[in-house]
């Protein structure tokens, strides 16, 4: 499916009941940002002015990752605050703008009031590993997408980005954390998720 098909598809949804919600998920370093930044270009390029918001900016601070001892197994789905994202999608729905939190990879912080949707787009592109998880709270999320797109490319495609993810930001003991880390949330996103509306075919670089 192309990406004018994609965006025609989404076009073609009616705002529930003000925003339309566009989910693309998929494991670590499978391209979502990639190709939802793509998809909302593509559509303000036809007139759709569109936003795009990351799961990530939910991400729990290491502090209390630490306190949880869960900090070992950050990205999983048990290291977000799962319930605070699902009321800030419930709260897409509105007619009013909306601010989310943005993570800064670098520092692997989340950074407060960093994006914001504003009241006149009426569309929103929300990328991040779990939004299709079969597990609460986040298959609350279900109902609330307009269309859901799913990104699967294979594992050998997503450890080797991970590992060039992991030189550029100087982690240490990137191979460790891949196979300890990664590769479970990995499997989690392609064996607990629901089935997407589109499957996304094309590798985004």
């Amino acid at each position: 499916m192309t990406l004018d098909q994609i965006c025609a598809r989404i076009l073609a949804q009616p705002p529930a009941p003000h925003r339309r919600l566009v989910a693309v998920a998929g494991p670590p370093a499978s391209g979502k940002s990639t190709v939802a930044q793509a998809v909302a270009a593509h559509l303000t390029t036809q007139g759709e002015a569109a936003a795009v918001v990351p799961m990530d900016g939910f991400h729990l601070d290491d502090r209390l990752l630490q306190q949880d001892g869960t900090q070992n197994r950050k990205g999983a789905p048990n290291t977000f605050d799962a319930d605070g994202f699902v009321r800030m999608i419930r709260a897409l729905q509105s007619h009013d703008p909306v601010i989310y939190p943005i993570f800064d990879r670098s520092r692997e912080i989340a950074i407060a009031g960093a994006g914001r949707v504003p009241a006149t787009c009426k569309t929103v592109i929300v990328e991040g590993n779990y939004l299709l998880l079969n597990k609460s709270p986040w298959d609350q999320l279900h109902d609330l997408w307009a269309l859901s797109i799913a990104l699967n490319p294979p594992m050998e495609l997503l450890i080797e980005r991970l590992k060039a993810r992991w030189v550029e930001h100087g982690k240490p003991g990137a191979q460790a954390w891949i196979d300890t880390n990664d590769v479970p949330n990995i499997t989690t996103v392609q064996t607990t998720s629901a089935p997407a509306d589109i499957i996304w075919t094309e590798v985004p670089t």
